[in-house]
Order: structure tokens, then C-alpha cells, then sequence
């Protein structure tokens, strides 16, 4: 199933490549799992609703439960040169740790293109610090840069690198080892052939602790302050079930 879904992917992108649009982005400031380098304008508040339903069982035959996370994030600067977010997410479905559902994220960016044509789009941040020690603060602190970039009239999409690194105690490997610092990668274009509303992306979030996976999916914007994703978690440890996700975001 996963050399399938990975063929899939290859084929979406390699469509992609080829053709002409703008950037439009879908209205979330993650990708569809890891963290973008968008950033929430001033003042503006975003709502999200995520549900993950694995897809299968896990290593050891179990039936993984359903994952939910609602979260709450705002613009918190005024300035066009330099942005900034901070928000908060309620997860259920993790276990023992649902005692302490809450969970903290903060954002610092500046905008592609600030300071002339080639410069990127730069973003640094932090995300579920949770409020139980050694439980759920994960406290992902991550860098990350995007680039948008066009061959001649040819736009080939938008291009994100990045690294992270967590708490040692709480990110670890199938063996118990930890393994909290990786890369970042993600690559995303709106597909104006078919629709301004219509955007796709692929993401990648290295180690094989828990937030490390291949992600890809689709978005559709019912209203330019509205979109619905759904996409898919190939994660890179076996031990753990891969899901499917349906995401609803909402800006007012």
C-alpha cells in the first residue's frame, strides 16, 4: 500500500510541475502535518477541526483510537514586514495524556519576498508545549524557509526546508531511543488549471519518533476564509499505525 501511495504522490507532483499558475495558500499555517512558514495576519483568528483516523492496526495487531485536535490560533502583530502567532490546541485520542489536553504554539515570520525578489519566506517557532512535564511537553522548536518559484511563465510551486528538534525524553525511535531532531521538507501549489479553490501538497517531518512522516493531500476552499483537507500519514516508524485526515479551517 505504501509503494502504491508513494507512486501516487510522484505522479501529483510530476503533473504539477508542468503547469502554470499564481500561489494561492490553503488557509492553515501547518501544511498537512507539518508546520509552514505561514503565519495568521494581524488580528485575524483561525479555527481548526482535525480528526485522524488510522488506517490500519498497529505493530502489534491493536486498533489505534481516533485522533482530535481543535485548536485556536491569532495574528498577533501589525506589521508587514514582520509577522507573528500564538494559539492553543485540545487533543483527545492519545491515551493517558488526554488528562492534559491542552497544548501551546507560538510563530515568528517574515514574508517571502520582504527584502527583494529572491528572498524567502523565513518562520521560527514553537509548538505543543504541553503542561504536564515529561508528558506531553513535546516543545518542538523548528526553523523552517519557503521559496516560490517560477520557470519562466512555468510556476512550479512552492518549496519549504527546514529542521526541528524536541524534548529527548518524549520523541524516541521503536526502541526507546531518542530521536528528537530532523528535517523539514514540503512542496505546495494551487492548481489554477482546475480551480483557484484548489491546492495540493506534499510534507515531510524526519526521525521516526511520533511527528515523523511522509504527508500529502488535497484542500478545497468553499470560501476564501474556509477550506477542507484531506490527506494521508505515512509514518516512518512501522511500529505505528498510519492515518487519514480530514481538516476543516475557518478564518474570521
Amino acid at each position: 500500500m505504501k509503494k502504491v501511495v508513494i507512486k501516487l504522490i510522484v505522479t501529483l507532483a510530476s503533473i504539477a510541475f508542468f503547469l502554470t499558475i499564481e500561489p494561492v495558500w490553503a488557509t492553515g499555517t501547518t501544511h498537512i502535518w507539518a508546520p509552514s512558514t505561514d503565519i495568521q495576519a494581524f488580528r485575524v483568528w483561525h479555527i481548526t477541526c482535525d480528526i485522524y483516523l488510522p488506517f490500519q492496526n498497529d505493530a502489534a495487531g491493536n486498533r489505534v483510537p481516533t485522533v482530535t485536535n481543535i485548536g485556536l490560533t491569532v495574528g498577533i502583530l501589525p506589521f508587514k514586514k514582520l509577522n507573528a502567532e500564538i494559539g492553543f490546541d485540545h487533543k483527545s485520542g492519545l491515551g493517558i495524556v488526554d488528562n492534559y489536553p491542552l497544548y501551546i504554539n507560538f510563530k515568528l515570520g517574515i514574508p517571502e519576498n520582504t527584502y527583494g525578489k529572491l528572498f524567502p519566506a523565513v518562520a521560527a517557532g514553537i509548538l505543543d508545549i504541553g503542561t504536564k512535564r515529561n508528558w506531553t511537553d513535546f516543545n518542538v522548536i523548528y526553523g523552517k524557509m519557503a521559496k516560490s518559484l517560477k520557470i519562466d511563465r512555468t510556476f512550479l510551486g512552492r518549496f519549504s526546508f527546514g529542521y526541528f528538534t524536541g524534548n529527548e525524553r518524549l520523541l524516541l525511535d521503536d526502541k526507546g531511543n531518542k530521536d528528537n531532531s530532523g528535517i523539514m521538507t514540503a512542496w505546495e501549489r494551487t492548481i489554477s488549471e482546475i480551480s483557484d479553490r484548489l491546492w495540493i501538497s506534499v510534507d515531510y517531518m524526519g526521525t521516526k519518533s511520533a511527528y515523523g512522516s511522509l504527508n500529502f493531500g488535497v484542500s478545497w476552499k468553499f470560501a476564501p476564509n474556509v477550506a477542507l483537507i484531506g490527506g494521508y500519514e505515512l509514518y516512518n516508524n512501522n511500529i505505528l499505525a498510519d492515518t487519514f485526515t480530514m481538516q476543516v479551517d475557518i478564518d474570521i
